[in-house]
């Protein structure tokens, strides 16, 4: 290693040290060169594709060009669960997954996605930062990945619909489209619904035509499908937040020197604090941006479709799925859910 080698990678520590992450110069011992493949299914105009992108500049310059990630934006490697193979198998080096998807292969990585658990950001970072996130965490880490620390930002889900919908009533046997997954579609049968699964990409005709009645989605998704042109209201439900887990290959990461990993973790996990104020915000202006477009919003009452839920069976099938013991960590984090 030169000495301007040395140089640049003791600016790089000091560089670390200014915004508090105090993390030394990495010593290569052979001048070994790390290349990082990082996929996520989100379009590059996506908060969680931006700082991700943003980190992996910041990696590079912290670690003199020593170690290069890749952002691979819009599913670009492969669907997701085409990508969860490849992160499991090595051909993927780090991959930023839903955690409804990462769910097909930890379960519990979706117990933050029980309906109507959270009420608000503040409970959702509260628990998701505390022990109800390292719980999870822990879960997904006897998969054989590495999990960082902190979870992204995917939003609350809310309901669309050609009539207004405020309470559980509103919701008896109406059609509604829903994504396949087996919490979403129990929630929505517990509220006696009639939950159907339709691809995305048939979903705007599906409602123009009402072949269903209503939709569910975060505020992005039902701005860039433009469903405001074929649904006029929108009940601000928040029934379900999910939040995206920057996963990396456990034997590549373990390859990487100690302080590479603490420059990569640290990098990524300030990123997805970064993320999650942009998230906050857009989905405050997305708001705006949808009711210029006419579309119309209630705000329904959480402790009624909790009522509705525990008194459809809702929350007793998922705690005997999900176990005693991880139900007692969303309990503890959420409160009583009946």
């Amino acid at each position: 290693m030169t000495v301007s080698r040395r140089n640049l990678l003791k600016a790089a520590a000091l560089s670390l040290g200014s915004i508090g992450l105090g993390a030394p110069a990495i010593a290569w011992s052979q001048n070994r060169k790390f290349d990082i493949k990082a996929a996520v299914n989100v379009p590059m105009t996506h908060s969680i594709y931006i700082r991700m992108q943003e980190a992996a500049e910041a990696i590079k310059q912290d670690t003199g060009g020593e170690v290069n990630v890749r952002v691979f934006p819009n599913g670009q490697l492969g669907s997701d669960t085409d990508m969860l193979s490849q992160i499991r198998s090595g051909g993927l080096e780090m991959l930023c997954l839903p955690g409804v998807i990462l769910a097909n292969l930890v379960p519990l990585a979706s117990l933050n996605s029980v309906g109507f658990a959270f009420l608000n950001y503040p409970e959702v970072w509260k628990g998701m930062d505390g022990n109800l996130g390292g719980f999870i965490r822990g879960q997904i880490e006897k998969s054989n990945l590495v999990v960082y620390e902190k979870v992204w930002d995917n939003g609350f889900r809310h309901i669309t619909s050609h009539a207004p919908v405020n309470t559980p009533a509103d919701l008896g046997g109406l059609k509604i489209r829903v994504p396949v997954s087996p919490l979403l579609l129990s929630l929505f049968k517990s509220l006696n619904a009639s939950p159907t699964p339709i691809n995305f990409s048939e979903l705007y005709s599906a409602l123009q035509t009402k072949v269903v009645d209503a939709q569910e989605n975060p505020f992005p998704i039902i701005e860039t499908g433009k469903l405001y042109e074929v649904q006029p209201y929108c009940a601000m439900t928040s029934h379900v937040w999910d939040g995206y887990w920057m996963l990396a290959n456990k034997r590549f990461f373990g390859r990487m020197p100690k302080d590479a990993q603490q420059i990569v973790m640290s990098r990524f996990n300030e990123a997805g604090l970064r993320q999650r104020v942009d998230s906050e915000k857009a989905a405050v202006d997305l708001k705006a941006a949808l009711e210029k477009q006419g579309m119309k919003f209630t705000q329904p009452d959480p402790a009624a479709f909790r009522e509705a839920l525990g008194k459809g069976g809702f929350y007793a099938e998922w705690k005997q799925k999900f176990g005693n013991e991880a139900w007692a960590q969303l309990e503890a984090s959420v409160g009583k859910l009946s």
